[in-house]
């Protein structure tokens, strides 16, 4: 239909931060492929590469696009597993209820070469972000296609974000895999690790939009995944959920050293980079436990001061100042995100859960906000508020349960999703 697309709407996207710093900081001659679930129709995409915390410049040798070589018409139609038991791989296709099937290929695996400036390689320089050529591709709803990245040479792994829930995830292999249909065996693992590949547009409907959800680990892992899921299932077709969350990160401070890199960037650095959405109409901030629950003194650990201890004003103070002022200037509307119970963490203490308290009112009543999605409220205890409903705590009394990542998900209001 002429003129059914007309705008640019990010589709998929995740964070950019300081990958764990282990023995191994370099690759070579690895593939890396990530499975993406269509939320949209459209004609066109485009691919955001991040290099942000990389120190050196990072060449990808060669990147395409395929649609899932396991697809058929009737796969979205006839399911046959639950997602959520299974890993995100290159030979299923997902539909919109979650689920996976393995329905024999009616589809030719065809990658299209992702282009940078009319070239099949491209350099993403040390601490920044390119964007590639648009590429022509047509997608329809509800369809997985494969983003497929190859680095001949030695690459600094410095850029990348670790993710979890049923719809993320990737693998990667050893070798130049990058326009196979399928990965080798022996050669290949899963990760959780997202590298370099930021945020994925594709060209669409002028309804559509995206919802950013913006955080620390609690949305690094499961309930963005998990509100995808839930807007397939009730008809919220219209909406893309994009997760902008690393684990470990604070608010107000960040970490100098490599024990702690991984815990990333701070939000007054973090916030301005990750707004940066196309077709993003409104952000949930679920962000400042890691403030609250990580100082414990130089005496135990020479990195986490007491100094570092924020009051609740000084939260409340860093999300206006931080997160409320940049969200109005680019005219997205904002949602606080409660802070979640911390009973029997092993940090816990009396005075940290006062301030989480105080924070949670502020979120809950500030005008400030457009509204509030109660996060705590989805998740405590009804005997003991000060911790998690019984099922709902993975079991460190900090991050919660596959089943209450799907209550966090189901508590999000309808007004953000329609």
């Amino acid at each position: 239909m002429p003129g059914k697309f007309s705008k640019w709407v990010a589709c998929w996207g995740n964070a950019t931060s300081i990958t764990d710093r282990k023995e191994a900081t370099y690759a070579k001659d690895l593939t890396l492929r990530y499975p993406i679930r269509a939320c949209f129709s459209g004609n066109k995409l485009r691919f955001h590469f991040s290099n942000l915390t990389g120190t050196e410049p990072v060449t990808i040798s060669e990147a395409y696009v395929a649609k899932d070589a396991a697809q058929s018409p009737a796969s979205s139609a006839q399911p046959s597993r639950n997602l959520a038991a299974c890993e995100p791989s290159s030979q299923h296709s997902v539909d919109s209820r979650g689920q996976l099937s393995d329905a024999s290929s009616n589809i030719e695996y065809a990658p299209t070469a992702i282009t940078f400036g009319g070239r099949t390689s491209g350099t993403i320089p040390a601490g920044e972000e390119i964007l590639s050529d648009e590429i022509a591709f047509d997608v329809t709803a509800g369809e997985t296609f494969d983003v497929s990245l190859y680095f001949a040479d030695f690459t600094q792994m410095n850029a990348g974000t670790a993710i979890t829930g049923p719809l993320s995830g990737g693998k990667y292999s050893y070798g130049n895999f990058a326009k196979s249909a399928t990965l080798p065996d022996d050669l290949t693992r899963k990760t959780n690790w997202i590298f370099f590949l930021n945020t994925i547009d594709i060209f669409t409907e002028e309804k559509n939009f995206a919802l950013v959800c913006f955080g620390d680990s609690i949305t690094a892992q499961d309930w963005p995944d998990y509100l995808t899921l839930r807007c397939a299932r009730e008809g919220f077709n219209n909406v893309a959920i994009i997760r902008r969350a690393v684990s470990g990160t604070r608010i107000l401070r960040e970490y100098s050293c490599i024990t702690y890199a991984a815990y990333g960037l701070k939000g007054a650095t973090r916030f301005p980079i990750e707004m940066n959405v196309a077709g993003a109409r409104s952000v949930i901030v679920q962000h400042g436990i890691n403030d609250i629950i990580h100082p414990v003194g130089v005496e135990v650990n020479k990195f986490r001061p007491w100094s570092d201890m924020p009051t609740a004003d000084d939260l409340i103070n860093g999300v206006r100042t931080l997160y409320i002022t940049h969200a109005r200037k680019l005219g997205l509307k904002i949602y606080s995100g409660t802070l979640l119970p911390i009973y029997g963490w092993r940090t816990y203490n009396e005075n940290r859960d006062i301030i989480r308290m105080a924070f949670n009112e502020w979120l809950r009543t500030a005008p400030d906000f457009d509204g509030c999605v109660d996060f705590d409220k989805a998740v405590r205890g009804h005997d003991n508020p000060k911790q998690f409903s019984n099922g709902f705590d993975s079991g460190d009394h900090l991050h919660p349960s596959a089943k209450a990542y799907e209550a966090m998900a189901e508590c999000v209001p309808e007004e953000l999703l329609k």
